[in-house]
């Protein structure tokens, strides 16, 4: 008798935990968060901020670039009349102009990064949160970037609903 009581104490549990797990499923969306910062309005003035540091950058470098033209020639017009002393002068800050010409690119590119960091980090910042409170407001247990998906349901796109979140049409 006891056997059979705990046999079927036992086969009741496992059918409570089971029923459980069935109830504890997961909710997946996904979201293209690329899509959604470039709808956003703030995202346009941002675009237009980085257009003009590009355009600053490119106009420093040309600066550069102008000013060691116009350096090298007064020095090849000048050189044959100047003492060495002079020359050696002229030859070094031609060559520090040179390389600071070579390594322009690079430092560009850093200021750059660093500029979209500073520009577009409080845009995505307002984006995640905006996913994260719709993900929790409807009940999603997990979102997923959309550019990382093969295949998805249709129906577990959040774009919209974060769009209206933020009041984007």
């Amino acid at each position: 008798m006891k056997k059979v009581l705990f046999a079927t104490l036992f086969v009741m549990g496992l059918a409570v935990v089971g029923g459980v797990k069935v109830q504890a499923q997961s909710k997946i969306g996904y979201i293209s968060v690329d899509e959604l910062i470039g709808t956003m309005p703030e995202a346009k003035k941002a675009d237009t901020t980085i257009e003009k540091y590009k355009e600053d950058l490119a106009k420093s470098q040309e600066d550069i670039r102008s000013e060691f033209q116009t350096k090298l020639a007064a020095y090849q017009k000048d050189s044959a009349s100047m003492t060495q002393a002079k020359k050696d002068l002229a030859t070094k800050e031609l060559s520090d102009l040179y390389n600071r010409f070579q390594n322009y690119g690079q430092e560009a590119q850093q200021l750059l990064s660093l500029k979209n960091q500073e520009v577009y980090g409080p845009i995505q910042k307002k984006a995640l949160a905006a996913v994260q409170d719709v993900a929790k407001e409807n009940g999603y247990t997990y979102v997923i970037v959309k550019e990382n998906l093969i295949v998805m349901p249709p129906s577990d796109d959040l774009l919209p609903l974060v769009k209206k979140k933020l009041g984007i049409n």
